[in-house]
């Protein structure tokens, strides 16, 4: 059974002009245009989350060079200019939406910038886009409740259920933070695959809920990018954000054993 590597690229917002909380993970336009031209280029299979996962849940064979797009958040610019990018290769990709960020009736004000409305996602999901989940609000999941754990879960899982007719089965950690509680209940509320970040390449032996992915940013140059997917220089490329995420789950670990201990059962 394969345990090939696999480049999972993330995304974020897709904008000339974005604004200074979604500047560093953003990307523009001409550049994601540009990065989709080289994956086509260097001949490598987009996939779904969901069919990645069913694939090495199966055991059935990955297609040649395997890839995947996913975008957070939800923001209008994935379907004004990556949309138009990924059609133009016939690509799939996957979206994991805050669904208290999107334009509609369930907004909560929350939105870092122009975020998606229900009929962009809707027109996505029709064109090949899968459609995840990535809470309601955003939270860091590992620092709040259960009773908040499974309504941030079980709220955003019901949203895209009601809005698109499908069942969304794929989820992303807002910020990439899980612990082992979390993950949990990702699974318990009928998820069946969620994605970190990690900033390494996906393999089956991490298990369908810790999948890793790789951050794409407004800083990545074309030769950076080319060689995050062909695995190359991957913990060099990102040794800085390695080292800043292993600091801070300390920190967080710490925060956490901290409010259990005053907060007993909390």
């Amino acid at each position: 059974m394969s345990d090939e590597r696999v480049p999972i690229l993330m995304y974020h917002a897709v904008a000339t002009h974005p604004n200074e909380a979604t500047r560093a993970l953003s990307v523009t336009p001409e550049a994601f245009a540009e990065q989709m031209a080289v994956l086509a280029d260097r001949g490598l299979t987009p996939l779904t989350t969901a069919d990645l996962a069913a694939r090495w849940r199966s055991g059935r064979p990955l297609p040649d060079r395997p890839v995947l797009i996913t975008f957070d958040d939800g923001y209008e610019g994935v379907h004004r200019h990556a949309l138009p990018a990924l059609a133009k290769h016939g690509f799939p990709a996957t979206l994991f939406v805050s669904t208290g960020w999107l334009r509609g009736p369930y907004d909560t004000g929350g939105g870092l910038d122009t975020m998606l409305d229900w009929d962009q996602v809707r027109e996505l999901a029709a064109a090949g886009v899968e459609i995840g989940g990535h809470s309601h609000s955003h939270p860091q999941l590992d620092q709040v409740s259960h009773a908040t754990l499974r309504f941030e879960l079980i709220h955003c899982k019901e949203i895209v259920t009601d809005q698109l007719g499908a069942v969304p089965a794929s989820f992303a950690y807002p910020y990439g933070y899980s612990n082992r509680r979390v993950r949990q209940t990702v699974r318990e509320t009928g998820y069946t695959q969620a994605l970190a970040v990690g900033n390494g390449l996906a393999r089956r032996a991490q298990g369908p809920y810790a999948l890793r992915r790789v951050t794409v940013r407004r800083g990545t140059g074309i030769d950076e990018f080319e060689r995050v997917i062909e695995g190359r220089a991957i913990a060099r490329t990102f040794a800085k954000d390695r080292a800043l995420t292993k600091g801070y789950a300390v920190v967080r670990g710490a925060r956490r054993a901290g409010r259990l201990v005053s907060r007993p059962g909390g």
